[in-house]
């Protein structure tokens, strides 16, 4: 099939729509516009969100918030050590009066999937998300149903070092399509945070900004933007750089190539332009890259970060310019 690119009507419609569900997570999320960017650039490209950090910071609100502007249907996921993998999939159970097995399904099926504290939970049950992760299906008894779309799970994990946590394995970690950290509010944000927070939950006045159905189609819009040949080999250098860096002992498979590529087309469209740029590359290349990194021995001696061998790589890769950048 050819490449029908998007018409500036669907670009603009994408960018007002976008710019919109901001707005509304911005009620809600103070003082992080970044990351609220990223979080609406990975639901764009259709992909999956894992939100780290210590608790108490957002996580959970965000992605409730997400969900909210969205009105999609929500699933609830609280992880414990206790979890099984039936409890996110659901079950099919036997009615003796019809001689039928019924299918009752598990909260995963919900276009907004939020699972809280995901490394709390024993590696079987995280396991039970891949293939609802990459397949948007669920199997259960031999018989697959699919799932709702468009489908997005955000997780949210807190560090490894604490108490409880389990870490995610590296082929669980590859399904998401970026990992972003909330951090601490600036003292204003924060100071705005309790002025809003004080009576209600802002949460409540959050209302929807756009639907499920129009959602899918902008996500076939961003999906059908331009990228030149020289955009995808900077991509791929990048990639095989991590591959090839010394203190990578794992670097970003064609999975995670494919994901940055993605996830540029959304943030390109959320600026409003019908191409990509290198620049979009560069400000996606340690959400979407860095989770899936592992690095070596060495590194991990040496206290140098995942994080800091990106950046490196990202410095030493040369950058197309010019007519080869926009193709």
């Amino acid at each position: 099939m050819a490449h029908v690119p998007p018409t500036p009507q669907e670009v603009a419609e994408l960018e007002s729509t976008a710019d919109r569900i901001r707005a509304a997570m911005e009620t809600v999320v103070t003082g992080r516009p970044e990351l609220v960017r990223h979080t609406v650039a990975v639901l764009l490209a259709e992909g999956h969100l894992l939100i780290e950090d210590v608790p108490g910071v957002g996580k959970t609100t965000l992605a409730k918030a997400l969900a909210h502007a969205i009105d999609g249907t929500v699933g609830r996921i609280q992880f414990t050590p206790d979890l099984l993998p039936s409890d996110l999939t659901g079950v099919a159970i036997y009615r003796q009066a019809e001689q039928r097995f019924e299918f009752h399904p598990g909260p995963v099926f919900a276009n907004v999937v939020i699972g809280d504290e995901i490394n709390r939970a024993s590696p079987k049950t995280q396991s039970a998300l891949l293939e609802c992760m990459q397949e948007a299906q669920v199997t259960v008894d031999g018989v697959s149903h699919a799932l709702p779309r468009p489908f997005l799970v955000v997780a949210t994990q807190n560090p490894v070092e604490m108490e409880g946590t389990y870490a995610l394995p590296e082929a669980q970690r590859d399904r998401f399509m970026a990992r972003l950290h909330v951090g601490y509010p600036e003292a204003d944000a924060e100071l705005e945070m309790l002025d809003r927070q004080e009576e209600a939950d802002p949460l409540t006045g959050l209302h929807p900004v756009t639907d499920v159905a129009d959602l899918e189609r902008l996500i076939g819009v961003a999906r059908r933007l331009h990228a030149s040949p020289a955009v995808k080999r900077y991509i791929v250098a990048l990639a095989d750089a991590t591959r090839a860096d010394s203190m990578l002992r794992l670097g970003a498979s064609p999975r995670a190539s494919i994901q940055l590529l993605r996830a540029a087309k959304s943030l390109a469209a959320m600026r409003g332009r019908d191409h990509v740029l290198p620049d979009d590359v560069q400000e996606l290349a340690v959400p979407v890259l860095a989770h899936r990194l592992v690095p070596s021995t060495d590194a991990r001696l040496s206290g140098h970060s995942v994080v800091e061998t990106l950046r490196e790589v990202l410095a030493a890769t040369p950058i197309p310019t010019g007519a080869a950048a926009r193709g």
